[in-house]
């Protein structure tokens, strides 16, 4: 048995491809078959009968092998972390281009468990038995999660209270079939620092009576809820959020750190889900930029700047660059907030604003951190025009940060090294910090 890149035990029966939920190399087990398709067969482990060395003997959650969200809690942490490294070395080799790139070992997040400053849950079943969790893998099958062992202790408190409050004020839950009722998804954020919780209620419409009710209630079970928002999205899709938002508290932001830079939290900001991991990402970026003050930077998908305010103490400027215009409007916020006055933010296309740069004088240094899709290739073309000395490519995927440094190497950039960085123990996500240099 070996184990595929989403964490399945692999092993072949009579010809026959099984995924094993819950299943480690050289281990022998009972498995129940969940689902049998053309090519592979799935199943979840129900027994051990040999364990492997890597086994964890006190797992932190007993149902992890059956919800998708945590595939690796049953290895010791030690294991993940080699097969993290292992999984980005696997896709860097792929390309020739990045045969002598060195791989180092994955850096360990300062926490395992409890880590998650951010849960995004959706809201199922009716107000009398309501559901709050994650979906299934490939369906709308809501699974209950009311004391995630990733989640900060915190958020758990806050979808307790928010189940007893739903049944307390009869609040109508969302019905995505008949498009009916009123509660679709409840998101919580945690400031670790200051102990303080946002939650966000995601309605279908108004419905003010019963959110305010239920805001009422969940803030007197959890009095760390500092910020109450709604926020109303009458879409049918799943998309979470809709574009109008309402304020049921006075305050209407969070103040969060990473390190020693502070961050002002929207309902909508995109920031880091485990800020201690976060932390060495952003230092291991200023460690591999060597900047000496005089350097002019451009951070390229920055979305609260939380990079370029890492940078900016060293750095002579620093430029970010972001489509969505409220994370540039956060952003601005964060530069003012932590002094930074050679930060400045632009909202638009990446290609048009890099090249408008470059015409401006260009770049010693660009940063990219894109989402999991990785970089459009015009986008990977406009940073090579500029001819930085260095690029830092900061990625969430494996698959995608490798096909691109490939692209980069035949735009005169040599990949020098790969650091993972364990941004989401016990899941098989792996965060990388890339140092390419131009090939002279």
């Amino acid at each position: 048995m070996s184990t595929d890149n989403d964490g399945f035990g692999v092993a072949i029966h009579e010809g026959t491809r099984f995924l094993v939920a819950g299943g480690l190399p050289g281990e022998v087990l009972v498995a129940r078959v969940t689902y049998v398709g053309r090519r592979e067969t799935f199943a979840n482990a129900l027994k051990t009968l040999k364990a492997s060395p890597d086994r964890e003997t006190a797992p932190a959650c007993m149902p992890g092998r059956m919800c998708d969200g945590c595939p690796l809690i049953q290895m010791r942490y030690p294991a993940q972390l080699a097969w993290k490294k292992e999984l980005v070395t696997r896709e860097m080799r792929k390309f020739p281009s990045l045969a002598e790139a060195t791989i180092r070992d994955t850096i360990a997040s300062p926490k395992q468990i409890n880590y998650r400053n951010t849960a995004k849950l959706v809201i199922a079943g009716k107000n009398s038995d309501p559901v709050i969790g994650i979906y299934r893998r490939n369906t709308h099958d809501v699974m209950e999660i009311d004391s995630c062992a990733l989640h900060h202790p915190l958020i758990n408190k806050v979808v307790k209270a928010t189940k007893i409050g739903i049944k307390k004020g009869k609040v109508p839950v969302y019905n995505p079939k008949s498009e009916m009722g009123l509660l679709r998804y409840l998101v919580v954020r945690v400031a670790e620092q200051s102990n303080k919780v946002m939650v966000v209620f995601v309605t279908s419409e108004q419905g003010y009576n019963e959110i305010h009710h239920l805001a009422k209630y969940v803030q007197q079970e959890v009095p760390e809820v500092a910020v109450v928002a709604q926020n109303i999205n009458a879409s049918t899709g799943n998309v979470i959020f809709g574009h109008k938002d309402r304020f049921i508290t006075k305050e209407r932001t969070l103040r969060a750190f990473v390190g020693d830079k502070s961050f002002h939290l929207s309902p909508h900001s995109f920031f880091q889900v485990n800020s201690g991991a976060a932390q060495i990402i952003y230092e291991k970026v200023r460690e591999f930029a060597k900047l000496t003050g005089k350097e002019r930077v451009i951070d390229v998908y920055c979305g609260i700047g939380g990079i370029s305010l890492y940078l900016a103490d060293q750095a002579s400027e620093v430029v970010g660059i972001e489509f969505v215009e409220a994370a540039v409007a956060d952003a601005t916020e964060n530069a003012a907030l932590n002094h930074a006055e050679n930060c400045s933010f632009e909202a638009g296309d990446a290609v048009h604003l890099i090249d408008e740069i470059g015409e401006e004088g260009g770049a010693d240094l660009i940063v990219l951190n894109p989402p999991r899709k990785g970089c459009e290739e015009k986008v990977l073309k406009s940073v090579a025009n500029i001819k930085p000395a260095r690029i830092i490519y900061v990625s969430c995927s494996p698959d995608t940060l490798s096909r691109d440094l490939d692209i980069l190497s035949r735009l005169g950039y040599r990949t020098v090294e790969v650091q993972p960085v364990d941004m989401f123990p016990q899941t098989v996500h792996v965060e990388d910090v890339a140092l390419l240099e131009r090939v002279k």
